[in-house]
């Protein structure tokens, strides 16, 4: 029989099959074109950072270079949302959020450590919060302009910084904070401030230290394209003194108090970082330190806060009881201030007795796991020679306990685990 495409109108099954393998045809040509497109788009797709804080995505596609000379900034219209209140804030039952930013090993990277914030969550205060108060406040009576102190050319970002928390503090915490025509009142200490008054009654960092449980830094960029810190109030920060730091660029903060792989790993990306904040684009970070005494304000065993140069964990005593070991963590927030381009950062400070966070499901065995995961140049900088030993037998016999328990698994920790919990 001769085929031909008239034929199959005298035979339906012919006809039947012609339709079928044109379905087919159809749909493998279809499947082949999808294909070929999601392979071209991800090879050209930049990789999700195996970092979970994100600081190269953010860099990349979050902030552009401003196209503007170095020590120039054009003000901002952008202004900072006013936030919702703080859900059932209370001074009295608020605890304070259980930052436990440490990862297990075996390998400890070295990275900024960054991750988007939310805008209604720049500044945490809670319970703890008289206590702060009352240090900060013993300590501006104490040690004033050593702790506390503004450079004249940034005395206008200073300013500002009053004048946004003014706004935000009332919105977020109404409970705590009222805001005034001339600035702000704090409800529980009976506390009055007039930042509209000329001049103020005190230095401006001083003046918004009262505010809040943070510290806080504000770097000014120069011509010469580096951010000095030209202002700040420094009066928990345990290791160290804003009177050796005052004045200095970025860099030579960092290299002054030997952060470990500072120049090797961070220094080219914080410059380039700071360079293209924006205002709509705050960061936070956290950290965290072993300390071997219970003052939250400055740490008596690496030497005197009035030496001409503090001696370091060398001066510390070897092996003290777990009973002096504290467990402290900083998150630090980033922002541009909008109107003078000055960089502030939040630094709060979490301080807890490590007898206390251990117990909690599964920090024994990661805190233990992240430590021993600290190279010679990270043990050196957090001084893990002066209480390691101490410390490691008791995380490890508490791991252990738990293990016994039931309450933790050997071995059940992943990487994607750790990122879903990161940094609590």
């Amino acid at each position: 029989m001769e085929f031909s495409i008239a034929s199959v109108t005298h035979y339906p099954h012919l006809r039947a099959i012609l339709y079928s393998l044109l379905t087919i045809i159809l749909i493998i040509w279809t499947f082949s074109k999808i294909t070929s497109r999601r392979k071209s788009n991800i090879s050209t797709r930049p990789a999700t950072p195996s970092n979970p804080n994100l600081e190269k995505a953010n860099a990349a596609s979050l902030r552009k270079n401003p196209d503007r000379k170095p020590g120039e900034w054009i003000p901002s219209s952008w202004k900072l949302p006013s936030p919702s209140p703080y859900p059932d804030w209370s001074i009295e039952s608020t605890k304070p959020l259980p930052y436990r930013p440490f990862r297990h090993g075996p390998k400890y990277f070295v990275t900024m450590g960054l991750r988007p914030m939310p805008l209604d969550s720049w500044i945490e205060l809670d319970n703890q919060y008289p206590h702060f108060h009352a240090t900060k406040a013993r300590r501006i009576e104490e040690r004033g302009d050593k702790c506390c102190r503004t450079a004249p050319e940034a005395y206008p970002a200073a300013v500002e910084l009053l004048e946004e928390l003014c706004e935000y503090l009332p919105a977020r915490y109404p409970t705590l904070f009222r805001k005034t025509d001339v600035g702000m009142d704090n409800l529980w200490s009976g506390e009055s401030f007039n930042i509209k008054a000329e001049p103020l009654a005190e230095d401006p960092m001083q003046m918004a230290s009262r505010f809040i449980q943070d510290d806080l830094a504000l770097m000014l960029e120069r011509p010469d394209s580096h951010y000095y810190l030209l202002a700040g109030s420094i009066l928990l920060a345990g290791f160290w003194r804003l009177s050796d730091k005052f004045g200095m660029p970025l860099s030579e903060i960092h290299t002054s108090g030997s952060v470990p792989q500072f120049q090797s790993k961070l220094e080219r990306g914080m410059h380039n970082f700071f360079r293209r904040l924006r205002p709509q684009d705050p960061v936070l970070r956290n950290n965290y330190f072993l300390q071997v005494d219970d003052e939250l304000a400055w740490s008596p065993s690496i030497g005197s806060e009035d030496a001409e140069e503090v001696a370091g964990w060398d001066a510390a005593q070897k092996d003290r009881a777990i009973e002096h070991h504290w467990f402290r963590s900083e998150r630090q927030s980033l922002r541009r201030l909008p109107r003078s381009g000055a960089v502030v950062f939040t630094i709060r400070t979490y301080f807890v007795p490590v007898r206390e966070i251990c117990g909690e499901k599964g920090v024994p065995g990661r805190l233990a796991s992240a430590v021993r995961s600290w190279g010679e140049d990270v043990s050196r900088y957090k001084g893990r020679e002066r209480y390691g030993g101490v410390l490691l037998e008791y995380l490890d016999r508490r791991h252990g306990e738990q293990v016994e328990a039931g309450g933790v698994v050997e071995g059940e920790e992943t990487e994607e685990a750790e990122g879903k919990r990161y940094p609590f």
